[in-house]
């Protein structure tokens, strides 16, 4: 069964209020046949007599009373509609929902979305922490609307891929075990306790390819979740660290940053679902983004 349409409930609530085909009509900016097309419409589908007239006015009839109240609602519910995405509209308000890894969160976003929010104060934000196999399947589920995330990010289908940044991989070292170096190797590293990320995170799976490649296969003295966890441990002495760069600027007190040798790096990019609408504030947030990067 088909239900009345908001323009047929309009027009039959004005014509109430007018008293009069015509007037609706007029008020509503419509010819008079067209809207009592509308009225014949509305009153084939309800399968009953809604109008009637008495002394030269328009009058409902005991349905068209039954139908007063609840057409009402649906007038004022399609004007409330109207106002809750007024601000979207206008560009005034937008919620971006943003899924990244913790060390990006904490040590590169929030520039990029007090960049974003200068140009739109109105901009809501929610932010996801996990890694990229995580997060991955959310955007492509629409659960997401931007992956910041380490790649690769897995099967690019029904993903769009845009490389942002290299952050190279530094070694964090306790001030007494890195004496004088400036660089260290697979080797020399790996003859040291470590202090490395958990099992099963991109990062972990970056260093432990990292030292595969010299034939090594180091076993950490402790695994933790956290770049911020790690850090402390090496500024107490315990071990060294293989940590993303953008985490160490500067390196904490009691601790030493030394290259690696050969060079090590993430490529982070950004991560839409290929016909994600971007609006104004994704648009800005993105924006905001490549600016940081740069």
């Amino acid at each position: 069964m088909r239900a009345p349409t908001l323009r047929q409930l309009r027009t039959f609530l004005s014509v109430i209020e007018q008293g009069s085909v015509t007037e609706a009509a007029r008020v509503l900016g419509l010819t008079q046949p067209a809207a009592s097309q509308q009225l014949r419409e509305l009153e084939r589908i309800t399968g009953t007599r809604l109008l009637e007239r008495a002394g030269g006015q328009v009058l409902p009839t005991p349905a068209g009373q039954a139908l007063l109240e609840p057409a009402r609602r649906a007038q004022a519910a399609a004007e409330d509609a109207l106002a809750a995405t007024a601000p979207h509209r206008s560009g005034e308000t937008a919620l971006v929902r943003i899924g990244t890894g913790a060390t990006a969160c904490i040590f590169f976003l929030p520039a990029v979305l007090a960049a974003a929010r200068k140009a739109m104060p109105g901009l809501q934000v929610t932010v996801a922490i996990g890694n990229t196999a995580a997060l991955a399947p959310r955007l492509l589920a629409g659960e997401l609307d931007l992956g910041l995330l380490t790649l690769p990010a897995g099967p690019a289908r029904g993903l769009s891929v845009t490389p942002l940044l290299e952050d190279p991989f530094i070694a964090l070292l306790p001030e007494a075990m890195a004496g004088t170096k400036k660089s260290i190797t697979p080797e020399a590293l790996a003859a040291l306790p470590l202090i490395l990320f958990e099992a099963g995170s991109h990062t972990r799976a970056i260093g432990d390819a990292w030292f595969r490649a010299a034939g090594l296969q180091p076993a950490p003295a402790m695994a933790l979740g956290s770049v911020e966890a790690i850090k402390p441990l090496v500024g107490a002495g315990l071990g060294a660290a293989l940590l993303p760069g953008m985490a160490l600027r500067p390196p904490p007190p009691g601790t030493r940053a030394l290259a690696l040798k050969p060079a090590l790096s993430r490529q982070i990019g950004t991560v839409l679902r290929r016909e994600k609408v971007i609006d104004r504030g994704l648009r800005l947030v993105l924006q905001a983004l490549e600016k940081a990067a740069r």
